[in-house]
């Protein structure tokens, strides 16, 4: 459906339903967070969908000053993996990151400030290519992300990408609450709604974002965003839970800095969809994986997370002989 047969503007009913007022609704399996059970197309059917690697975009939000100290360990990393699923969002004609990306590398001309506006500028013009690029899923995670595709693959085999599907991890336990208009005495409406954070990475299936086209396409994001006053993720948010009406999918398996990641370990970190670290102030907040890399050489964890799951990596030690 395109702008057309969107539904019409509506603030839904606030504080209705959901872990807000108190009710309990279906998240993904093993979420540790409620969810509100979404509309019939948001929930998993039991057919899974012949979903490939090519049919996801995945969008990686950055700026001029993280191109060397964060861009380049995730093309040396997951992004050689993705090449040609993934996208790089930045505000800088950087020459040598487009000798490394080609077309892949996107200068937005946002500006490079850490600001709502340069945010939403971003997360617009992400959104306006997605629908231009005709795939199944819009996935955006950030800089500080690690991206597994064969996890995030099997993940969104469960849906169908032409129902509405939002999935990822909020950060906070409950939803929040945004004033959605002003009426004619002064008084405001408000409208409270889940968001996925963008820290972490979420999904939108391209049947969903049709529908967010009258509030996202063309500018209208950062109008929107401008509106409420709300970030880039929280403004993803307000459009499907608090004007569409379909629920966030919470699930467990996309982490962002803001968690303990040290409570990953082993096995299991090599289960999920994204992984992220913790900024300088907190550099010890990183998976508890092994590997033959130490901390000094591996600060992050994803050198040592990349070459266990993909061990044939030219750059990855010999495994010792036993």
């Amino acid at each position: 459906a395109g702008p057309s047969a969107a539904p019409p503007h509506r603030p839904g009913p606030a504080g209705s339903g959901g872990p807000g007022a108190g009710g309990r609704g279906r998240g993904l399996a093993g979420s540790p967070q409620p969810a509100r059970r979404g509309r019939p197309g948001a929930v998993a059917g039991p057919a899974r969908e012949a979903l490939e690697l090519k049919d996801i975009f995945i969008a990686v939000k950055t700026t001029r000053k993280y191109h060397k100290s964060r861009l380049d360990l995730l093309l040396q990393t997951w992004i050689s993996q993705a090449r040609r699923q993934t996208f790089i969002f930045t505000d800088w004609e950087d020459q040598e990151l487009r000798l490394k990306a080609g077309d892949h590398m996107i200068n937005t001309n946002c500006s490079a400030v850490h600001t709502r506006q340069a945010l939403c500028c971003k997360m617009s013009v992400e959104y306006d290519k997605f629908l231009e690029s005709g795939q199944k899923w819009f996935c955006h995670v950030d800089d500080d992300n690690y991206v597994n595709p064969r996890t995030l693959l099997h993940l969104l085999s469960a849906f169908s990408h032409s129902q509405d599907v939002y999935v990822g991890r909020p950060s906070l336990d409950h939803p929040i609450e945004a004033a959605d208009h002003v009426q004619s005495d002064g008084s405001k409406t408000t409208v409270k709604f889940w968001f996925a954070t963008g820290g972490a990475g979420f999904c939108i299936s391209r049947g969903l974002a049709l529908k967010m086209s009258p509030w996202a396409s063309l500018g209208n994001f950062i109008t929107t965003a401008e509106r409420v006053r709300l970030p880039d993720d929280c403004t993803i948010g307000y459009i499907i839970e608090g004007l569409l009406e379909v629920k966030l999918l919470h699930s467990p398996l996309f982490h962002s800095h803001l968690e303990n990641l040290q409570r990953l370990q082993g096995e299991s970190v090599l289960q999920q969809v994204t992984l992220s670290y913790g900024d300088p102030e907190n550099k010890h907040n990183v998976v508890s994986v092994g590997g033959v890399f130490g901390l000094q050489q591996d600060p992050t964890r994803f050198k040592s997370v990349h070459c266990l799951l993909y061990p044939d990596t030219v750059w990855c030690p010999a495994k010792k002989m036993s």
